[in-house]
């Protein structure tokens, strides 16, 4: 059985796809680029910045899954230049402090709406 998983608090799906599913006491979460959800836009074209929105859009998915950041088992990070991988890495480190789960990092071709960053993420569901 599954149930999907939508927020206001985070940007909606800009496609057909949900922003996250639950299944088996997991919930797996679509990608999230840095779409500040009070303006419709890209917070900054700094991918600093944009990896913050990011990680801000993926903890609120996690939050109406009934998980959280802390519970993220594997994440893959999609760059659109792997130049940009410091900086984000910096912004990264300190969402994940105590908790740090898999990753792999990959350079794309392009991302959704020119996007600098996008992350996607399987976490453990509370409960």
């Amino acid at each position: 059985m599954k149930k999907i998983v939508a927020t206001e608090n985070a940007p909606g799906a800009i496609g057909p796809y949900s922003q996250a599913v639950i299944a088996n006491g997991m919930v797996y979460c679509s990608g999230q680029i840095p779409i500040d959800i009070s303006t419709g836009e890209f917070v900054s074209e700094d991918v600093s910045e944009q990896t913050e929105q990011v990680l801000k859009n993926l903890g609120a998915v996690l939050e109406a899954s009934g998980s959280g950041l802390e519970q993220v088992v594997k994440t893959t990070v999609f760059l659109s230049d792997m130049a940009d991988f410091a900086e984000m890495n910096e912004i990264y480190a300190k969402f994940f402090d105590g908790s740090k789960p898999a990753r792999a990092t990959v350079q794309a071709a392009g991302l959704p709406k020119g996007a600098k960053v996008e992350i996607e993420c399987v976490a453990i569901v509370s409960g």
